[in-house]
């Protein structure tokens, strides 16, 4: 039972538990096994241990109305959580070919043949065990039909809250709040008109004007300059504008930030505080003025987007034109924003910052490694990199000025040290997806031409095929091709390294 102690933390703990899992048993059993005996020998007990019979009245808490004779034997594995119960299937379904397959069809066929009353997705998960293994359609299982009930049980509520539709007490139990209430906070804020019922009104569109009102609605946000905005407004972000050039103290700087709040604020009119930012232009400040406003500014937080919308407008600009080392005010200032607001983070800096016209440079390549480093979790920065490498420009959700726009590039600008910042971020240890791999080995193999004598390149190659290993493999010969383009000392390493995948 301790061997699997480190599995089943991961079945219970782990975002990715199949691929985790996976490395897991290959880095404690390829070594320690050099046999196929051996190693069957040791992975089918984990079978054994799942498929062991066990009486729930052992591992559960009894009530004071419950009975010896309620308790049931069930196999070990239908005692964990539904969640965990169907991530050990699913890896079970990964990873089938090391396990003896008439192990895993007679566990299968036995979480199908409980009761009715057990989980959805722990069935279905089974089922799709079941279906992978040979001579499956002979285990005479019914105890799942997939066939004409999976569209009504996959839209099902869960019990716990389909007891609660039809009631009209709080919205959630555990909230003290009833649909009155919620009915008239919406009124009150604005979110919903008294007039307007959507259950009540059905809009009918052709796919003409359905289309010409999303062209429509796109040219809204982008041309956010056409906006009209009141005289008095525009008259008191121009008196702003010229008093942030000037840095008189403290004091006075955080007054102004509090009257660009106020000025920002939705009781002044402006929907779109990112309007008003532009007129102020905060970011023409020198960095001491600039790091005040945005301490003041990130604490007065209107929603949820407001500290990216200070970001963008305070920092981003001054950044984007970075040609050297920023001074140490300016980065001890972004870096404490950043730990306070870490999606900001990520969707008005980080992001922004790497999509960069003429791509990023050394300055730029060490700030973004700094802040990953002090600001944000791996799993967070294995997100940022997906959306980095996958997203598209809608998907990426990039918060930026209008005015800025044209310092922002479409598509990634493969530059070395852009190749550096992802050889540092793999350095932290950070795992990354399966087509966030994909995408960086594209993109290799378009910039070997230019980098082929490039150490930094090289060096990025090397620490690739080294912390990627195990998402590599079917990429073997394709990099050991782009690899032998090479021209640098370290070329014999990488070709090294790709021999051993």
């Amino acid at each position: 039972m301790e061997v699997w102690v480190p599995l089943f933390n991961i079945f219970l703990n782990s975002p990715c538990p199949e691929s985790e899992a996976s490395l897991w048993m290959q880095n404690s059993f390829n070594d320690a096994s050099k046999t196929t005996t051996n190693t069957n020998t040791n992975t089918n007990s984990l079978l054994l241990l799942l498929s062991n019979p066990t009486d729930v009245a052992a591992v559960q808490i009894q009530s004071p109305s419950s009975s010896p004779s309620q308790s049931k034997r069930v196999m070990w594995i239908q005692t964990l959580p539904n969640a965990a119960q169907s991530r050990i299937l699913s890896f079970l379904n990964v990873e089938r070919r090391r396990f003896c397959g008439r192990e895993l069809r007679a566990l299968a066929s036995n979480i199908l043949r409980g009761s009715g009353e057990g989980d959805f997705w722990v069935k279905k998960a089974a089922r799709q065990l079941l279906d992978e293994m040979p001579s499956s359609t002979s285990d005479g299982v019914s105890g799942l039909n997939l066939d004409g009930k999976t569209e009504e049980e996959f839209g099902k509520l869960p019990g716990w809250l389909e007891s609660a539709t039809g009631s009209s007490g709080s919205v959630f139990p555990w909230l003290p709040i009833s649909r009155d209430e919620l009915r008239q906070g919406a009124l009150s804020s604005g979110f919903l008109d008294d007039d307007d019922d959507e259950e009540e009104k059905v809009l009918l569109v052709d796919d003409e004007e359905l289309s010409q009102a999303v062209d429509e609605t796109e040219a809204e946000i982008i041309c956010l300059e056409s906006v009209h905005i009141a005289p008095e407004i525009q008259s008191a972000a121009a008196g702003l504008k010229a008093q942030i050039l000037t840095f008189e103290s403290t004091s006075r700087t955080a007054e102004l930030a509090d009257q660009i709040l106020q000025l920002c604020s939705k009781e002044v009119g402006v929907e779109n505080p990112l309007l008003i930012l532009e007129l102020i232009e905060p970011w023409r400040a020198d960095d001491e003025t600039a790091s005040i406003l945005l301490s003041h500014l990130g604490h007065g937080g209107q929603d949820i987007v407001w500290p990216s919308h200070v970001l963008c407008s305070v920092f981003l600009p001054k950044l984007l034109v970075l040609r050297e080392r920023a001074s140490r005010v300016l980065i001890t200032a972004i870096i404490g924003f950043c730990k306070l607001h870490q999606k900001a983070a990520v969707d008005a800096f980080l992001l922004p910052l790497v999509f960069r016209r003429d791509g990023i440079n050394t300055p730029t390549c060490d700030l973004v490694t700094r802040v990953i480093k002090e600001c944000l979790h791996s799993a967070h920065v294995s997100s940022y990199c997906q959306r980095l490498l996958c997203g598209g420009r809608e998907a990426r959700g990039i918060v930026c000025l209008p005015c800025h726009q044209c310092l922002l590039s479409n598509e990634l600008v493969w530059t070395e040290p852009l190749f550096t910042l992802f050889q540092n971020i793999l350095n932290f240890n950070v795992r990354f997806t399966q087509d966030s791999v994909d995408h960086l080995v594209s993109a290799i193999q378009q910039s070997v031409g230019r980098f082929s004598k490039s150490l930094k390149f090289c060096n990025f190659l090397l620490c690739f095929v080294s912390k990627c290993d195990q998402t590599l493999r079917h990429h073997k010969f394709l990099l050991t091709e782009l690899a032998e383009q090479t021209d640098t000392f370290v070329t014999k390493s990488i070709l090294s390294k790709l021999g051993r995948l």
